[in-house]
């Protein structure tokens, strides 16, 4: 007889050892677990830790409540203002509804993935080129609110959208290559004038001091003359001045008269 309630109890023991091994679950610190019972949905959700379900009548599935980094494959559209551009985005969201994440969708990174190639071809569409390329700040906020709308129903929350790259064809590259050259010669060319004018400015105050002071253009002529004769490989050809001529005129015609002239007269 006690060895009959031995072998039962070490049935029961055996018994309970198996009933806990099929009914124990772990749930991570990140994840959810949730529970359908007969394929019924059980309004409590499992959280992390240690956690008991009923075996071959519970079915308990674990949603990871991580943020997850999904990749967009690059988009070819048309901008509004005509122009084939690809470009490329990444999305970051989290599940927040683990129930409604099982339930209300097949696969939640499924649907998440085709609804953010949807809406990026949507907003290539509504978007100039310029904007693609300066404003992308405003775009990464309309394709948040694009994908996040019908996302909230599947209990999934989009944290942030970024728009990685904007890849142009060659044609495109090569004129925007040129306007920009063509900027920076007008704006070279600007440049240049606004000097001359200046420099103008400078040498008509120059012409005008020297118009005061004749002498004061023969020191800048001696001036030239040294700094060409530092060159000895060139030939100086030095102009006359005309005021040394007036100046030797004005000699002449201060000299007294000969006296050889004056004796012939007497005679």
């Amino acid at each position: 007889m006690v060895e009959e309630l031995v072998a039962a109890g070490g049935t029961l023991v055996a018994a309970g050892a198996v009933y806990v091994m099929a009914a124990a679950r772990v749930v991570k610190q990140y994840e959810r677990g949730v529970v359908f019972r007969l394929g019924r949905l059980r309004p409590e959700v499992r959280g992390p830790g240690f956690t008991m379900i009923v075996p071959f009548v519970d079915r308990l599935q674990k949603v990871n409540m991580q943020v997850v980094t999904m990749p967009v494959p690059a988009q070819e559209g048309i901008t509004r203002d005509n122009v084939t551009v690809r470009v490329d985005a990444v999305v970051y969201f989290k599940v927040t509804g683990a129930a409604e994440a099982v339930v209300r969708v097949e696969d939640y990174r499924f649907a998440v993935s085709q609804m953010a190639q949807t809406s990026l071809r949507s907003i290539i569409g509504k978007s100039e080129l310029d904007d693609l390329l300066s404003n992308r700040e405003k775009l990464n906020q309309g394709l948040e609110l694009m994908i996040d709308s019908p996302a909230v129903e599947w209990g999934v929350t989009i944290d942030r959208v970024e728009i990685k790259d904007v890849s142009l064809p060659e044609t495109m590259k090569r004129s925007m290559a040129r306007q920009a050259e063509a900027d920076r010669e007008r704006r070279a060319r600007v440049i240049n004038a606004d000097a001359e004018l200046q420099a103008s400015k400078k040498l008509a105050e120059a012409a005008q001091q020297m118009a005061d002071t004749p002498a004061a253009l023969q020191l800048r002529l001696l001036q030239t003359v040294v700094a060409v004769a530092a060159e000895k490989n060139s030939t100086l050809v030095l102009p006359f001045p005309v005021e040394l001529l007036r100046f030797l005129e004005k000699a002449q015609q201060q000299l007294p008269p000969t006296t050889g002239g004056s004796n012939s007269g007497q005679g």
